[in-house]
């Protein structure tokens, strides 16, 4: 088999498989989760952040940091040797985003469910309830029971 054959087959397989039905749903899955992740984030730092800091006392919430080391200038006002922040106003926003983000699966996890029992439900209501399995009649049963005497009797 040859380097170009091998090839072909490789492309092929990879086509193959970037075209399944869920390859597909799956990578529309990802660009709208980043694209929500864009507008929670947005939510989170252009609106939330700013009421909770404007409640506490005009504060901006993303630049609280415990300061470790001071930074260390020289006479130009450059920085000679970089502070040591902890900055937990930016762990505080992602947290926040974060939450905003794991509720709003919740409610789509929980609403899916209910629509998916609903919809087992309604399923349940329109298909007619299976028939008991018909055995024999009477007739039927009354009939084995002579040929076994019958046969009893032989």
């Amino acid at each position: 088999m040859s380097l170009k054959t091998k090839g072909k087959g490789f492309i092929t397989e990879f086509r193959d498989f970037i075209m399944r039905g869920n390859v597909i749903d799956m990578a529309v899955g990802v660009i709208v989760a980043t694209a929500f992740g864009k507008i929670t984030t947005s939510l989170v730092n252009d609106v939330i952040m700013p009421f909770i800091g404007w409640l506490i006392g005009d504060i901006d919430l993303s630049m609280v940091n415990i300061t470790l080391v001071e930074e260390v200038l020289n006479e130009a006002g450059e920085v000679v040797k970089p502070g040591v922040v902890i900055g937990i106003g930016t762990l505080l926003v992602t947290v926040i985003d974060f939450l905003i983000i794991a509720f709003i699966v919740f409610l789509i996890i929980k609403i899916m469910a209910k629509a998916k029992e609903l919809a087992e439900a309604k399923k349940a209501k329109e298909e007619p309830a299976p028939e008991a399995p018909k055995g024999p009649t009477t007739e039927e049963l009354l009939a084995q029971i002579l040929e076994e005497i019958k046969k009893d009797k032989e």
